[in-house]
C-alpha cells in the first residue's frame, strides 16, 4: 500500500496539466514543468535516501516519505500560486525515491535469493498498477472536481496510508539499522561497487530507461505519422506497456520456476528490442496495442532480473544499492527524450528508433553474459 500510494502520483498530474494552465493563466508548456520538477529531484537524491534507509531504518523512511508526499499534495490542493505548486512537486520528488527502491531493498533483506525474483515481480505489479490507475483516475477526478480535487483526494489517500503503515510497521521485525558514521557510508559504497556486477546493473538500467522510456514523450508524434491525433490513443499505448509488465508480475512465480534468470534477461532484451524496432515501421495503432503489450512484457522480464542482482550486490547496504539503481534509471529517463529529440531532428525517427532497438538488444546480451549470481 505504501508503494501504491507513492507510485500513483507518478503520472497523476499529467492529465490535468491543461486545467492547471487555464486556471492559473499560464502556458501549457510552463505547466508541464510540474512533471520535470518531480522527476529530476527523484533521480538526484537517490544515493542520499539509500544511505538514510540503511542507517535510519527502511520502514521508517518509507513512512516519512509517503507522509511528506501526502502533505505536499494537500498544499498543492489549496495553492493558487504556480511557484508554490512547483516547489511542492520538487519536495514530492525529493522524497518519492525513498519508497519503491527502499521497498525493493527491504525485500532483499527479508526474502531468500531463490524467492526474491517473485517477490520483486509482485512489488513491480503493485507499482505498475498504480502507474496505470494514476493517470486514468486523475483524469476522472479532474473532470468531476477539477485539478485541485486530484491533489486533495490522492493526498488524503496517501495520508491515510502513511498513518495506517505507521501502526502496521510498529512491531515489524526487520534487520536492525547500522549506527551512522561516514566511514561506514564510504565502506558501503565501496562494497557495492566492488562487485563486478554493479557496473552492468547500473549501466543496463540507464540504457533501458534512455532508449525505452525516453521514447514515450514522442508516442503522440509517431502516431501523427499514421494520421492518428487523439491523445487518448497515445495514453492507451503507454498503458498497454504497463499492462505487459503486470502480466509478467502475475505469471512470474511460474516463469521463474522454469526458466533461469539469465535466459529471461536474454529473452526480455530480445522481445523489447524487437518491439522497439517494429515501432519504426508505423503500424496502425490497433496493431501497436499488441506491440506495446509485448514491449512491456519484454522490458520487465529484463528489468526485474536486473533488480534481483541489485539486491544481491551488498548484504549490508541494500538501500544504497537500490537507490543507485533507481538513480541510474531515472537519469536515463531524463536524458532519453533529449537523445531521441536530437536523433529525430538530425537523422529522422526511423533510424533513431532502430538504433535504440539495437542498444536494447545489446543490453539483453550484456546482462545474459555478465550477470551471474554469486556462488
Amino acid at each position: 500500500m505504501v508503494v501504491f500510494a507513492q507510485t500513483i502520483f507518478t503520472r497523476a498530474v499529467d492529465p490535468v496539466i491543461p486545467m492547471i494552465a487555464t486556471d492559473l493563466a499560464i502556458d501549457v508548456k510552463t505547466a508541464a514543468l510540474l512533471s520535470t520538477a518531480f522527476a529530476f529531484p527523484y533521480a538526484l537524491v537517490q544515493p542520499l535516501l539509500g544511505i538514510t534507509a540503511d542507517f535510519l531504518g527502511k520502514t521508517r523512511l518509507m513512512n516519512i516519505c509517503v507522509l511528506v508526499m501526502a502533505l505536499a499534495s494537500l498544499v498543492c490542493a489549496i495553492s493558487s500560486s504556480f511557484p508554490v505548486l512547483v516547489a511542492m512537486r520538487v519536495v514530492a520528488g525529493l522524497v518519492a525515491g525513498g519508497v519503491f527502491p527502499v521497498a525493493m531493498a527491504l525485500v532483499g533483506d527479508l526474502v531468500p535469493i531463490n524467492q526474491r525474483q517473485v517477490a520483486i515481480a509482485r512489488l513491480l505489479g503493485i507499482a505498475l498498477t498504480a502507474n496505470v490507475l494514476g493517470a486514468s483516475v486523475a483524469g476522472v477526478i479532474g473532470d468531476l472536481f477539477g485539478w485541485r480535487g486530484v491533489f486533495a483526494i490522492l493526498g488524503t489517500f496517501s495520508l491515510l496510508v502513511a498513518l495506517s503503515a505507521f501502526f502496521a510497521f510498529r512491531n515489524f521485525v526487520q534487520p536492525k539499522p547500522q549506527p551512522f558514521n561516514r566511514a561506514a557510508v564510504a565502506a558501503n559504497f565501496r562494497d557495492i561497487l566492488s562487485d563486478p556486477r554493479a557496473k552492468f546493473c547500473f549501466g543496463a538500467v540507464f540504457l533501458e530507461a534512455l532508449f525505452i522510456h525516453g521514447l514515450f514523450p514522442y508516442i503522440g508524434l509517431l502516431l501523427r505519422e499514421i494520421g492518428e491525433t487523439r491523445a487518448s490513443i497515445a495514453g492507451l499505448l503507454i498503458a498497454c506497456f504497463a499492462i505487459g509488465g503486470i502480466g509478467y508480475s502475475l505469471t512470474a512465480q511460474h516463469v521463474v520456476a522454469r526458466v533461469s534468470d539469465r535466459k529471461l534477461m536474454l529473452l526480455g532484451g530480445t522481445l523489447a528490442g524487437s518491439c522497439l524496432a517494429l515501432m519504426a515501421f508505423h503500424f496502425s495503432w490497433q496493431v501497436q496495442i499488441a506491440i506495446f503489450t509485448v514491449f512491456g512484457l519484454g522490458f520487465y522480464l529484463l528489468h526485474s532480473c536486473i533488480q534481483v542482482h541489485v539486491t544481491d550486490l551488498s548484504q549490508t547496504a541494500r538501500g544504497a544499492a537500490a537507490s543507485l539503481h533507481s538513480s541510474s534509471f531515472y537519469f536515463g529517463q531524463a536524458i532519453g527524450p533529449v537523445v531521441y529529440g536530437f536523433g529525430f531532428a538530425h537523422g529522422g525517427p526511423e533510424p533513431t528508433i532502430l538504433f535504440g532497438a539495437l542498444v536494447v538488444f545489446g543490453v539483453g546480451i550484456m546482462c545474459w553474459r555478465f550477470l551471474r549470481r554469486k556462488t
